[in-house]
Formats: structure tokens, C-alpha cells, sequence
């Protein structure tokens, strides 16, 4: 395993981002821990949050995961081992990128976090009601006061993210590195079309989410597994024959290579321009060998052709 730059940043990360999605919904603290050790312990360091993460839970009220998050890196003492990324904008009553907004969040998010700064602060979701100029100067601040290292945009358009970079080169104010979009092998279109080129262009990375599909891309449900219904839910965006064709050849790809279908869905991933590292979840430590084994895989030629071919136009 080889660590990637972020973009154009000074951070190297493992090819792997272990999503924090799950602490404090469908993992527990402990099962939440354990999975962090594990993935450290396998040579991950690079773990995404957000402070809405899991408000959506019964009983929640968002910041749970990075609360987790911030109490495993104080008892383990790792602060300056991981690579920290986490998100404002979506947090019920204080949503969008307004500069009071942003300046109130982070704050939130480092007490949670038990540390005095963030590695990667990304943009949850493009704000169309608050002026690029006032979203990037009040980001540019954080990074110069040093509570932010780098800053990252989820979920924007490739317009939305030219932009932002116009303004920001504009008025000398810092770059996003990364980008976090919808991305994988049934879902390809929206990203290589239209925010890949721009991101390529500026030297951004892309670190997708939904990168196995909502599960689908682990073939756990064209092989007879039920899953739970939120996460069937989440599978039924994508339907169609062509996306049946992509998974039954995944299925076979990985039967050549001795591999779950999830780590060759992942592999693809990282052969893709851009792409630092897919953004996988586990709920306990028994998912995460599938997911690690992917930063160590190789597709053949003629294997990355046949998903990529099939998958062409999802």
C-alpha cells in the first residue's frame, strides 16, 4: 500500500477513508472503537465525519460520530496519527454556509473532536443562498487561524466548484483539495462528466461516498441477503439491467481474483483519475477486511475493461 497525496496539500493518506457515518447510529461506542483500532492497526489514518453524523437516529441530535471520534483519539493519545475530516452545512437549525454558520460549527465540531484543529473541513452540501465570496473568506479564515488545515467541497456541481475556485484565486483566499461526490461503479456518469474534469483540472482529489453503492456493490443482495431496510432503501436508487449486468460480473470478477465483490468495487475505485480513496463504513471489525483488502488488490487489464465497459453511461 502506497499513501496518496491530497490534492495539492501536505497530507498523505492511506488509499482507504473509513466513513464515521455509523458511530452513534448502527455502531455503538464500543463496536464504533473497535472498528477505528482495527483500521488503524491495519495502517489506515484517514477518517470522515460530519457534524450532523447521526442525527437522523431516534434520541440523536447530531455530533455523535465525531464525539466518538473524539473521545477514541484522547484515550488512544493518536491525535497527530489520523487525519481528520469532517463537514458543516446539514445540521438541523444550522444549515448552509453562511460565515456565522461556519464560524459556530467548527467550534462545535472541535470541542466534540477534543482537539484544537481539523484536518480536512468540507463544505456538506453547495449553499446557493450565501455568496461563494463569503463561504471561501470565512473558510480562508479558519485555515489562517489554524483550527482548519485544508477545506473540501461535498456534493457540488462542476459549475458550483469553478466558481468557487474563480472567487477564491480571485481574492488570494485558500483552495479546496478535495472534492466529495456520489461516485462508483454503477453511478459514474454524474461524476467523470461533470465535477471530474473540473476537479482534475485544479489538481483536486476526490474522495467519493456511496462508493460500494449503499451495499449493493457487495453483492450481499443478488446473492439472497436481506440487509436492513434503510440500507435496502438506499440500494434502490440504482436499478436497471445494465446495473444487474455491472454487479453479476463484479460477482464473477471476484471469484477470479479469490476476492469479496465489495473489495473489487473498491479497487476499481482507486484505478479512477482523481479518486485518493473511496469512503467505506463497517459497523464491526468483521466488514473491514473486505474493505482494507482493496488497497492492496490488482484488476487485470481485461478485468478493469469488462466493469468499466459494462458500467459505461451508469
Amino acid at each position: 500500500m502506497t499513501a496518496r497525496r491530497l490534492g495539492t496539500s501536505d497530507l498523505f493518506v492511506y488509499p482507504l477513508v473509513l466513513g464515521g457515518n455509523t458511530f452513534g447510529w448502527t455502531a455503538d461506542t464500543a463496536e464504533s472503537e473497535a472498528v477505528l483500532d482495527a483500521f488503524v492497526g491495519a495502517g489506515g489514518n484517514f477518517v470522515d465525519s460530519a457534524d450532523v453524523y447521526s442525527e437522523w437516529k431516534p434520541g440523536n441530535s447530531g455530533g455523535e460520530s465525531e464525539s466518538i471520534l473524539g473521545d477514541w483519539m484522547h484515550k488512544r493519545g493518536n491525535r497527530d496519527q489520523v487525519v481528520i475530516a469532517t463537514k458543516v452545512g446539514k445540521l438541523a437549525n444550522h444549515t448552509g454556509l453562511a460565515p456565522d454558520n461556519i464560524r459556530w460549527a467548527v467550534d462545535q465540531s472541535l470541542t466534540r473532536l477534543k482537539t484544537d484543529y481539523i484536518d480536512v473541513y468540507y463544505a456538506h452540501a453547495d449553499d446557493p443562498e450565501t455568496p461563494i465570496i463569503e463561504t471561501a473568506t470565512a473558510f480562508d479564515e479558519l485555515v489562517r487561524s489554524g483550527k482548519v488545515r485544508h477545506i473540501g467541497l461535498s456534493n457540488y456541481t462542476g459549475a458550483r466548484l469553478a466558481e468557487y475556485l474563480e472567487v477564491a484565486k480571485a481574492n488570494n483566499l485558500v483552495l479546496p483539495v478535495v472534492v466529495q461526490p456520489h461516485y462508483n461503479l454503477v453511478f459514474r456518469a454524474e461524476y467523470e462528466n461533470d465535477l471530474g474534469p473540473v476537479a482534475a483540472r485544479a489538481g483536486i482529489s476526490c474522495a467519493p461516498f456511496f462508493s460500494l453503492g449503499s451495499g449493493l456493490l457487495t453483492a450481499k443482495y443478488a446473492q439472497g441477503g436481506t440487509g436492513s431496510s434503510s440500507r435496502r432503501a438506499g440500494v434502490a436508487k440504482y436499478e436497471g439491467p445494465q446495473v444487474d449486468a455491472v454487479v453479476a460480473a463484479l460477482i464473477e470478477v471476484a471469484a477470479e481474483l479469490d476476492a469479496e465483490p465489495a473489495s473489487v468495487a473498491l479497487a476499481w475505485l482507486l484505478t479512477r483519475p482523481t479518486v485518493v480513496g473511496p469512503i467505506a463504513s463497517a459497523r464491526v471489525v468483521e466488514q473491514l477486511p473486505a474493505l482494507l483488502v482493496a488497497t492492496e488488490l490488482t484488476l487485470s487489464t481485461a478485468q478493469l475493461d469488462r466493469l468499466t465497459v459494462l458500467s459505461n453511461g451508469l
